[in-house]
C-alpha cells in the first residue's frame, strides 16, 4: 500500500468530531457480525455485489453443511459450494474466490488462520490483494474485522461522505483516503472498526447517492450547505 506523503490527508481535525457525533446519536454498530474470524473473511468475500442480507443467507447454508472452517469448506464439491452460495449472487465467481483464498491459507499457512493472522500485516496485505478476486477494501475488511489490525476501510459510503464534506476529490485514489484516516486518528483497530461501521449506518441510511437526507444526518453541523444533488 503506497504511502506517500501528501499535504491534503494530514490536520484534519473534524475527522474524529464526525467520529465523536455519529457515536454519540447512533451508538455502536457491532460490526462485523460473525461466529468466527472465518465467516467473517467468508462474508467479506461473499459481500461483494451484493446486500448483507443475501449474505447472511448464504451463511446459513454454509452452516447447516457444516462448511464453516477452512477444511470443511475445502472438501465440498464443487457443484455443491456453487449451491449454497446461490442467494449473495455471481456464486459461481464468489465460488472460485473462497476457493482461491483456501488455497493461499493452505499453501503458505499450513491452512490455519492462527498462522495467518500472525504474518505482518504489510506482507499479509499483498498477499491477499494478490488472491484472484480480492481486492482492497476487501483485503482490508479481513485484515480489520477478522484480523484486529489498525487498518482504516475505504467503501463507496466512505468515499461518498468524505467528497460531499469536501475532505476528499470524489476520484481520490484508495491509498490516500485511506491515509486521511490513518494520520488522523489513533492506530486502534477497535476505533476503526466502530467508525468504519459508523460510516456505512450513514451511508445507508443518510448520505444517499440520489437525493440524500442532509437534515437528518448526525452529521449536518459539519456540512457547510446541505448538498444538492445535480
Amino acid at each position: 500500500m503506497p504511502r506517500h506523503n501528501h499535504p491534503a490527508v494530514f490536520s484534519v481535525p473534524q475527522l474524529y468530531r464526525f467520529y465523536r457525533q455519529l457515536f454519540a446519536q447512533l451508538g455502536p454498530q457491532h460490526w462485523w457480525p460473525g461466529r468466527t474470524r472465518f465467516e467473517v473473511i467468508i462474508g467479506a468475500i461473499l459481500t461483494q455485489n451484493t446486500n448483507w442480507i443475501n449474505v447472511e443467507k448464504t451463511l446459513r447454508n454454509l452452516r447447516r453443511a457444516s462448511a464453516l472452517t477452512p477444511q470443511e469448506l475445502a472438501r465440498l464439491p464443487q457443484t455443491e459450494l456453487t449451491r449454497l452460495l446461490r442467494p449473495s449472487g455471481y456464486f459461481r465467481q464468489k465460488a472460485r474466490k473462497l476457493r482461491h483464498f483456501l488455497h493461499l491459507l493452505q499453501q503458505h499457512y499450513q491452512g490455519l488462520l492462527s498462522r495467518m493472522f500472525r504474518a505482518p500485516t504489510a506482507r499479509l496485505r499483498t498477499e491477499l490483494l494478490a488472491v484472484n478476486g480480492i481486492g482492497e477494501e476487501t483485503a482490508d475488511s479481513i485484515l480489520l474485522y477478522a484480523g484486529r489490525r489498525p487498518v482504516f476501510v475505504i467503501d463507496s459510503y466512505t468515499r461518498r461522505i468524505l467528497h460531499r464534506h469536501r475532505l476528499a476529490r470524489a476520484n481520490a485514489p484508495y491509498w490516500q483516503l485511506q491515509r486521511l484516516f490513518e494520520a488522523n486518528l489513533p492506530r486502534d483497530p477497535q476505533l476503526y472498526n466502530e467508525y468504519h461501521a459508523l460510516l456505512v449506518a450513514v451511508g445507508k441510511r443518510y448520505c444517499h447517492r440520489r437525493e440524500p437526507d442532509c437534515r437528518a444526518c448526525p452529521l449536518r453541523p459539519e456540512l457547510e450547505k446541505p448538498y444538492e444533488t445535480a
